[in-house]
Formats: structure tokens, sequence, C-alpha cells
């Protein structure tokens, strides 16, 4: 029995098993319509919480610049996958649905709808918990920082070999901290662009950190700038509500642990980077700071260890920016149109701006008459030029309203007055400015020219002006425009100058000058000024470099404010009407280089004058008794070469050159600067006794008839400002010699200690350009090794001469002499027609600063004082010379004369 009751348990486990297998199998037929119902409805809310979370996740990323977690990308990840996988279960669902029987309690295929209703409860219970999953309180964080973030641009022209000369020296490990500068629209940017960028390629592990300063930019605008690309674990609630001071030692804290290249872009001031947190200073590992600013006074203040010019393109590199801009379509729709787009270029100077402007203003433009009307528009009204007036212009605007003053504003418009690519004299733009009352007062010469040299230094720093050698500058054309546009009002009703240069006009235009305060008409074909011109406010006129043959009384009669006139470079004038007199107000009077003869006698009238220049007024040769001394605010007289040209003498009238003109001079209470001709050695005699004169002699022109046999350089000592000195048909001169003895007399006379030894590099400091022309007995010039700043030498149609330098001659100079070295700032030596000049120098000199040689008509010269140094000094050395004496030449050996001959011009 006891086995029986066993096999009965057994079996009704198995039975229990069975049954309750077979009812949950059931269970997946019977239910099916319901759990399909069930998960079809928990796919539709998985999805829902799925795009909420993506969407989340996309205002997180875009606007926050946040990145997803990990763990939200993931079940995102697997919600798409299960979607798939349900869809692809319920593409079979009516199948299912249709073998169902007896009210859904059978199948008529009980297996297959076993499986299928088993799968659909499955992935019901994946949907369910899967969604349970989805509750996420942060989608996204901050991401790790990358190393280099790209910065779009455009492709670039014509900028690939300051790139690459910047990057070299980006790369040198003394490098710290590099500016860039440059006008505006020069490409600076656009080069800080391609530094970024090209760290993407580098294998160089820097952080590259670019921030934008602009003009108005704040210390912590640039840190919260740097603290976006390095702050992951700052916090954002909590950095906003720090100090700047504490962010400053948080940036600096982060950046210390760094090897990073911080790249500010559009810098108008300095700034103070320990302020900011930047420890470029005290970190070891390669850190470095590039900037870009307009203003060159800004990497001086930053204490740059290399600073770069980003200058206008060259003209190959302009045309092709200028051509893919303007598209070969419109280039080749006529054959005239090329020649013309070559024009409408070069009007842009070079400027990358203004070549993309324009070029894309003028990509639409298919006949030639179009682009002949773009340069005549261009020429005479850039500010009307599609583009140049809106976006252009606006833009170069900001480094003038960044000048420190309103007088150094004004200075700098006043420079549009000058014609396109003009060369401007520093020292006589100067002078304009002194007399339009834009610098202050000044007793002497040292300050006034220290203040304007101050100002030209502030417009060439802030690359408003160009620097051409060191005597001008000049103002690029867009530039010019741009200050042009301001000057008249930028388009407003208020025009104040009228200017109108080069343009080949035969009228004055007399009607337009009602208004305005300047007018500039230099460079053209004005003849006569005869209208009468009724003018209130007008205070400038340039008439320069015309053709005027008169200029009538009633022109003058009604321009009251009258200060600055400007005459000078009209060859044909020949007089001037006494009504100039009623100018009462004029204080700059220029009649340079005119064919004036004579002057009226109401010129005394002009009791304000400042300034007046009479260079090369060779046919001047009287001026009225007591004109000159009557100027008695006079600072500037410009008289150099005037009254060359012998004439009769007149009674009250003062000769030019003579005694009685220095006697006037002497009247000049104020004068600064003086440029002088001398005929007479009395004169020159009166001339050297007047402290006030040597004190102000700039330009000495002697001009002597007289028994002199030689020019003791040593009397001119005194002129401690003569810079120019010029000695034509002095007919008796044979040398120019130093008295040292007399030099010794006049240190004791002054009361002056003399040094223990006479120094020879303290004699003609300033004397920078002498030119001796027609002096038939002159032998030598050995006075002349002792003006060491001497750039300028020209020798003509001295048959006598025959050395420059003679050793024996300075015998008697002191023992330092045998080491002299002359001519060391030497850069033009001009020898004409000297037939028996043998020797320029018996020793080689070095002449580390020689640009051009040019010897004609000298045929006993047969050796010249150079080695073979000089060309590695100056590549760039010209000679010209005939063939004839070339073959000539006597050489050290062929080393010496394979260097040279490459300089020789053909």
């Amino acid at each position: 029995m006891g086995n029986c009751i066993s096999i009965s348990l057994q079996f009704d486990a198995i039975f229990s098993n069975c049954y309750q297998f077979t009812v949950a199998q059931a269970t997946y037929v019977h239910n099916l319509k319901e759990n399909l119902k069930a998960l079809e409805k928990a796919s539709e809310e998985l999805t829902d919480v799925k795009n909420g979370l993506v969407r989340r996740v996309k205002i997180a990323e875009e606007e926050d610049q946040l990145a997803c977690l990990e763990t939200v990308q993931r079940w995102i990840s697997r919600v798409g996958a299960l979607e798939n996988e349900v869809q692809e279960l319920l593409q079979t669902e009516s199948e299912e649905r249709n073998r169902l029987c007896l009210w859904g309690c059978c199948s008529k295929n009980y297996k297959s709808s076993y499986k299928y209703g088993k799968r659909v409860l499955r992935k019901l219970a994946e949907v369910t918990d899967l969604k349970g999953k989805g509750i996420f309180e942060v989608v996204a964080e901050r991401g790790p920082i990358a190393l280099v973030v790209e910065v779009l641009d455009e492709p670039t022209v014509g900028m690939e070999p300051i790139f690459d000369r910047v990057w070299t020296k980006l790369n040198e490990e003394d490098v710290r901290i590099m500016g860039l500068y440059g006008m505006g629209g020069v490409g600076k940017t656009t080069l800080l662009r391609k530094i970024n960028n090209n760290f993407l390629n580098s294998q160089n592990e820097y952080h590259v950190i670019w921030v934008v300063v602009s003009k108005d930019h704040t210390i912590e605008k640039i840190q919260n700038s740097i603290g976006e690309k390095i702050r992951p674990s700052f916090g954002e609630d909590t950095w906003k509500n720090k100090t700047s001071q504490q962010k400053s030692q948080d940036i600096c804290n982060v950046l210390n642990r760094r090897k990073f290249i911080l790249l500010l872009d559009d810098i108008w001031e300095r700034i103070n980077l320990v302020d900011v947190g930047v420890p470029l200073r005290n970190t070891q590992n390669g850190s470095k700071v590039v900037f870009t600013t307009r203003s060159k006074d800004v990497c001086s203040r930053m204490e740059v260890d290399k600073q770069v010019e980003v200058k206008c393109l060259p003209w190959e590199e302009s045309w092709k920016l200028f051509e893919e801009k303007v598209g070969n379509e419109a280039l080749s729709v006529h054959p005239d149109i090329l020649h013309l787009a070559k024009q409408v270029a070069k009007e842009c100077g070079g400027l990358p701006l203004a070549l993309t402007t324009i070029g894309r203003a003028m990509a639409c433009k298919r006949t030639p008459q179009e682009w002949r009307y773009a340069i005549q528009i261009l020429k005479n009204a850039a500010s009307s030029f599609t583009g140049l007036g809106d976006e252009v212009f606006p833009l170069l605007k900001f480094s003038y309203d960044n000048l420190s003053s309103e007088k150094v504003r004004s200075c700098f418009l006043y420079c549009s007055l000058f014609p396109e690519d003009w060369e401007i004299n520093r020292d006589d733009l100067i002078y304009k400015w002194m007399c339009e009352g834009f610098l202050d007062e000044c007793s002497d010469f040292e300050s006034l020219q220290g203040q304007g040299y101050t100002i030209i230094g502030s417009l060439l720093y802030a690359c408003l002006l160009e620097e051409v050698g060191e005597t001008r500058v000049k103002m690029h054309d867009v530039i010019r425009d741009m200050a042009l546009w301001i000057a008249c009002g930028c388009e407003k009703a208020d025009h104040t100058f009228f200017v109108k240069t080069n343009v080949e006009l035969k009228e004055p235009m007399i009607e337009r000058w009602n208004k305005v305060e300047r007018v500039s008409l230099m460079k053209n074909r004005i003849k006569s000024l005869s209208e009468s011109v009724s003018c209130p406010n007008l205070s400038t006129l340039f008439l320069q470099r015309n053709q005027l043959l008169q200029v009538s009384g009633s022109f003058f009669e009604f321009i009251p404010k009258l200060t600055v006139l400007d005459l000078s470079d009209n060859g044909s004038l020949t007089c001037l009407p006494m009504e100039i007199s009623k100018l009462v107000s004029l204080q700059y009077l220029n009649l340079a280089s005119t064919s004036i003869k004579e002057f009226p006698r109401e010129l005394k009238n002009l009791k304000m004058l400042k300034y007046l220049n009479l260079d090369y007024l060779r046919n001047l040769n009287v001026i009225p008794e007591g004109v000159i001394s009557s100027f008695s605010r006079l600072q500037v007289l410009q008289m150099f070469w005037c009254g060359t040209r012998s004439g009769e003498m007149v009674e009250d009238r003062v000769e030019c050159g003579s005694e009685l003109l220095v006697q006037e001079l002497e009247n000049l209470k104020h004068i600064m600067t003086l440029g002088v001709s001398i005929k007479y050695v009395t004169a020159l005699d009166r001339l050297l006794t007047s402290h006030m004169l040597l004190n102000s002699t700039q330009r000495l022109f002697l001009h002597f008839e007289s028994t002199w046999q030689f020019l003791n350089l040593s009397t001119l000592l005194r002129m401690e400002r003569l810079e120019k000195l010029f000695l034509l048909k002095c007919s008796r001169l044979e040398e120019l010699k130093i008295d040292w003895e007399w030099k010794r007399r006049e240190e004791c006379s002054s009361h002056v200690p003399s040094p223990p030894q006479c120094s020879t590099n303290d004699l003609f400091l300033s004397l920078r350009e002498v030119r001796v022309h027609s002096c038939p007995n002159l032998k030598e010039l050995t006075g002349l090794a002792f003006a060491p700043n001497l750039q300028l030498l020209k020798v003509n149609k001295c048959p006598a001469l025959e050395e420059i330098i003679r050793l024996e001659k300075l015998g008697d100079a002191p023992e330092e002499v045998k080491c002299l070295q002359p001519f060391l700032k030497l850069e033009h030596l001009t020898l004409l027609r000297l037939p028996k000049l043998k020797n320029i120098y018996p020793k080689p000199l070095c002449f580390p600063c020689l640009k051009d040689i040019e010897v004609d008509r000298c045929e006993e010269l047969k050796k010249l004082p150079v080695g073979s140094t000089v060309t590695k000094m100056r590549p760039d050395l010209k000679i010209r010379g005939r063939k004839s004496w070339r073959n000539k030449l006597e050489w050290e050996d062929e080393t010496t004369r394979d260097a040279f001959l490459p300089c020789f011009i053909r």
C-alpha cells in the first residue's frame, strides 16, 4: 500500500504542473488581443517620453552648449531599438488575430498563436520597464573641453606669405606675446582665424582659446569668454556670482595646468593679462598670447616680444582677390572690361575689405559704361559707391573715433586735403597745423616739432597714416576717402571740406565754396583766379601745382577768415595783387617755386603772418624795404635759393642775400626756423653774429662771388640745426676746412668747459644734405668727414675737384681722427662732371646705409672706396655710370668685383 500512495502523489504533482503550464499557454492565446492593445499603448507612451527627452537634450546642447549624459544617450538608443522590435512584432498582428477562434479562447494554429502571444507579453514587460527607467532630472552636462574649436572663415587670397611668417615666429621659443597690427579691413582677423584653425592639424597639444575683445570690452567680459572655454567644473550659477578677482584666480588655476594659446581679436588698448587671470609670464610650458589691434602703440603697451604689421596686399594678390569676387563671367563679357576692372581694383589700394566689397558690387556690371562710371565715382565721390559709405567707412571710422582728442582728429582730417598717394612733408604739415591753431603755442622749434611729431606718431601708430622715409608720410587711398566722408559730414548737410584734387579742373568751381571752411584744388589745370568770391567761413585754400598765370585783386576781397594760402609750384605765376593785403587773418603763405619777381609793398599789412615760404623764387632779387621786418609774428621764413638771379638794384629795396636782408631778419624776434640764401661774405659774417638767427638756421644757400678761397666750416658749427647746405657758383672757393684752433677758441669764449678730447662726432650732427654745384676752383671737401649723419652728397660741375676727403688735410685734427669712419649714414652719392676727381676716400668704407651711387663724366675716378661687405649689407645697392667708366674701374680683388657687378644699372 505504501508504494501505491507514493505513485499517487507523484502523479498529482505532474498533473498540477501540466495543468498550470496548459493554463499559461492558454493565457498567451486567450489574452492576446488585450496584450496587443496594451503593447501599442505602452509603446506610444514610451515614444512620447523619448521625444520629450530628446527635445530637452537638444535644448541643452544648442542653447547651453552642454553634452548629453551617456546614461541618457544609452536609454534613448535602447528605446529606438525596442521601438523597431515592437514595430516588427506588430506587422503580423492582423494575421495572428485572424487565427483566433471561439471568441479568442482558442486558435486555428495553437502553437503559432502561443509563441506570438508569449513574445507580445515579453515586449510589453520590456516597454513598461524601460518606460519606468526614463525619468531623468538632468539630461546633459558640460563635456570635455575641445583643445581647438574650428573658427569658420572664408578662403583667403594673398595672405599665405605673412601667415607663414607669423606662424614661424609664433613657434619661436622666446616669443610669448605677439601683436598683429594694421589698418582696419587689412585682414588681421582673417590671419588670426588661420592661426586658430592651423592648430587643428598641428601636433602641438595647445589649448587654443579664441576671444573677440572689441572696443567696448571689460575685464569681466574677457574673463567670461575665456571661462566658457575652460570651466566645465566651475558651475554656471557659481561662476556668475563670483567677483572679477575670484574669476581671475579660477582662470589662473586652470591655465597654470595647461599649455595654451590665447587669441585676442580686436583690442584697442592695453589689457592687463594679470587682471584677467592669464599666467603667461609665470608659466614655463610654452603658452602664448596673440592679439590683433589697429594700433602699433597697443603693441608697445602690451610689451610684446614680436610685433608684425599686416600690410595691404601687393598688386598681384590684390588683383587675384578682386578677380575672385567679381567673377570670370563679368570680366569676360566685354573685351574692355578687364582693363577697366584693373583700374577699379587699383583704387582699393590693396585693402582686402575694399577689394571684397567693391568686387562684389561690380559682379553684376556687364557694360564698359558701368565700369567707367564706377571709376569716376571712386575718384570723386567714393562714399556714394555701393558698400563703401555703409559698410567699409563706418568700420574704418572706429580708428578715427578712438583717437585721443579732438585736436588729433582735426589733424587727421586735415591730411585728406592732399591728393591721393601724396607724400606729405612732416615739417610742412606741422607748420600748417600751427597756423590753423591745431597746436598749442610754442616759443621754440623743438617744442613745436615735438608736439607735431607726437600727433603724427599717434596717427602712424593707429595705422591712419603711412610712413614714407624719415621726413614724409602719406594717407592710404581708402583711409583718405573715409576721412573726406567724415569731413564732409558723413552725408549730412554740414559739409566743411571741398576737395577736388588731380582731376584736370580748369575752373575753380567757386560757386561751391560758399559754406565750406577748407578748399583743396591741388594738381589741376586752373590758370586764373579772376572772380570775386564771398566765403565768410573759408580758412584754408590749397592751390599748389596748378597752372596759375594770374590772381586778380578782387579774388581776395571777401575772404576775411583765410588763414592758410598755398600757391606753391605754380611756375607761371609772376606777381601778386596788392589786394592780398586784405587777408588780415592770414598766418600761412606759401609762394615757393613760383616765378614771382616782386612783392607789393602792401604785404606789410599781413601782421598775423607766422609762416612765409619764398623758396626757389630765383627771380625775386629785391624786396621792398621793411616788408620782411614788418612780420613781427613770423616764426618760419624759408628763402632757400631765393633771388639767385642777378638783377638791377632799386631804391628802397632790399637785395636778397645781402647784409641789409640779414639786418631785417634780426628784427624777427619770434623766428624759429630759417632757410636763407647768402650772396655776400659780409652778409654771412652778420648772420654768424646773431645768436637768434644761428639757432634758427635750418638750410643755408651760399652763392658767393667773392675772393674767398676756403670756407671754414667751423664757423657754421653754431648752426646746430643746420640740415641742408648748398654751395652754388662760389667761384674762388678751393676747400671746405675745419679750423680746430678756432673751435677751441669758441669753446673757451663761451665759458663752457672743454672735454678732455675734442670729439669729431659732435660737430655737424644735424647736417643731412650737402650739394655743391659749379664751384670751378674747389679741390676737396674734407670738412664733410665730420658730418656723421650726412645722408645725401651731390657734387656737380667742379672741374678742379681731385678728392672728396683728403686725409693729409686732417693733420691738425684730434687723435681720434685716426679711426674716423665718415659717411656711415650716407644713402645717396652723386658725382657729376668732375674730370679731375681721382679719389673719394683713400681707405675702404663700409657704407651701411648706401642706396645708390651715380657717377658721370668722372674719367679719372678708377676706384670706389667700397669692399665686398657693402653688397652684403645693402643687397639693393644701385650704381649708375657709363659702361666706359665701369670697365676702367679697379677692384681690390675678383671677389669684390663679382660682388658689385650685379649692382650696376645698364
